[in-house]
């Protein structure tokens, strides 16, 4: 009997499998409750509950509480991915400026087909809702709107923000907060506030280019860290060059990481924290896509496992809600004096419609479902758009498989040199984000990143044109 009873659910999970697999349940969809399959199935519920069970251990589905089993992100097709970063062990001095405006510079073109940098899907954004709180907010506040909102910024805000703090696992109050114009002010004040010109800041390798940006126009040097696409940065190798080098900081992305798309788990960040803690170097942890989990459990941030005050947590509403309305934050931790003068000094105030806004548009409890519907969506796109690299572009093609976030980062056959890769592209009318970009080293020059937030025929087709593209230029090398 138990036999048979073996036998009957994992045949339920192959049925389900099969169904997924060819396209019946697509990522995000769910597929049917425990009961319902059960009458259908004229099984028992601990049957179908084994079934599921199993998939859930396949990878396949994930229960979300009160909700019921939805289909995984999965990138079972996928090509394999690319493996972890072997940069210098040396500081280097950043020069990348040049050569990232300029792919910043064609985001501009609406002529081209945009792939390249990392911008949210606007369909996907709350744009009536958060237009028409904005407009009931000038109007209630006539007076309050125009005027000075002066830091740290509206305390209603602040206080919506220490409110969702605790989802991942902080616990914050108001005053522990300070708003910012976006994320990148807030990341740029906790480097002027912590390095001198000179120093040397540890980043993950490859990072997010406006990260080196903000180093190279600093004056500060970059020390790349090993990172693996799944897991974040190496706190072996960081332990090294903590040892053999003098860091001043470290400016990491622990959740879905921009742009290899990968989440440190929570006992690494336990460990980097507390490692950070007893070197005395500061951690500014850069947490803005951590609300774009692919899964329903959004991770913990670096920051709940700070005692000290050690680690500066840095974050927007720019991939969530309204990019537009530059309205980001920080949590300073032992530095908050130094940014909150150093805030007051550089802008005086962050824009005052924008925080009222925001911070209605949090307080009337809309924010968590618009998250779900943006967390389906990028699941499905990004796997997708895997998908499409993996069939349209040449052997050889390696791409990350993200657990959050929008991105993809893509290593191409050697012969492949991502810049000249980007000008073909543009003369094709799509932009892409070259893998130098995202190194102090220069690194990196046959990998790419592709925006994956939007996905339909014409990205699609864009995919396949890209890899067209590829496999002439390794044709070619291989030819001459």
């Amino acid at each position: 009997m138990e036999n048979k009873r073996h036998t009957l659910y994992e045949k339920v999970a192959e049925d389900i499998s099969h169904l997924v697999n060819k396209g019946t349940f697509r990522v995000g969809d769910r597929v049917p409750s425990v009961r319902k399959l059960s009458q259908q199935m004229n099984i028992s519920i601990t049957t179908v509950l084994e079934a599921y069970r199993l998939l859930e251990d396949r990878g396949l589905i994930e229960c979300k509480p009160q909700s019921g089993y939805y289909v995984r992100p999965s990138f079972s097709n996928i090509t394999s991915e690319p493996e972890i970063s072997k940069p210098s062990a040396k500081p280097t001095k950043v020069n990348i400026n040049e050569l990232a405006m300029l792919v910043l510079k064609n985001t501009r073109n609406p002529e081209l087909i945009q792939l390249g940098a990392a911008i949210p899907n606007p369909e996907l954004l709350p744009v009536d809702r958060i237009n028409r709180t904005l407009s009931a907010i000038t109007r209630r506040y006539r007076i309050q709107n125009i005027s000075y909102e002066f830091t740290p910024g509206s305390k209603s805000l602040r206080i919506q923000i220490a409110r969702r703090a605790l989802i991942a696992g902080c616990s914050l109050t108001p005053d522990d907060i300070i708003i910012t114009a976006g994320c990148q002010e807030a990341i740029m004040l906790a480097l002027r506030v912590i390095c001198k010109s000179g120093d040397t800041v540890a980043i993950e390798s490859p990072t997010y280019y406006n990260f080196l940006q903000a180093i190279e126009i600093l004056g500060l040097r970059a020390l790349e860290i090993p990172t693996h696409p799944q897991h974040g940065v190496s706190i072996d190798a960081l332990r090294y060059a903590i040892e053999h080098n003098t860091i001043r900081a470290c400016l990491f992305i622990p959740n879905f990481h921009n742009p290899l798309g990968s989440c440190m788990p929570d006992e690494k960040k336990k460990e980097l924290v507390k490692m950070l803690s007893e070197y005395d170097i500061p951690l500014i942890e850069d947490d803005i896509y951590g609300d774009i989990s692919f899964s329903y459990q959004r991770p913990k941030v670096a920051k709940a496992f700070d005692k000290n005050g050690n680690v500066i947590l840095c974050s927007s509403f720019s991939k969530t809600i309204a990019p537009g309305y530059r309205v980001g934050w920080i949590v300073p931790g032992r530095f908050k004096a130094e940014i909150e003068r150093l805030k007051s000094i550089s802008s005086i105030a962050t824009a005052t419609p924008t925080q009222l806004a925001i911070a209605e548009f949090l307080a009337n409890e809309g924010y968590d479902h618009l998250l779900r519907k943006i967390r389906k969506m990028y699941a499905k796109n990004t796997v997708l758009m895997a998908e499409a690299v993996s069939r349209f572009f040449p052997e050889g093609t390696k791409v990350t498989r993200p657990a959050g976030g929008h991105v993809l980062w893509i290593e191409l056959p050697n012969a492949i040199d991502a810049l000249k890769f980007y000008e073909t592209a543009l003369n094709a009318g799509i932009t892409i984000a070259p893998g130098m970009i995202f190194s102090s080293q220069q690194k990196y020059h046959n990998f790419i990143r592709l925006n994956a937030a939007i996905w339909n025929d014409k990205i699609k087709e864009a995919s396949a044109t890209l890899g067209r593209i590829a496999k002439g230029i390794t044709q070619f090398k291989e030819q001459s």
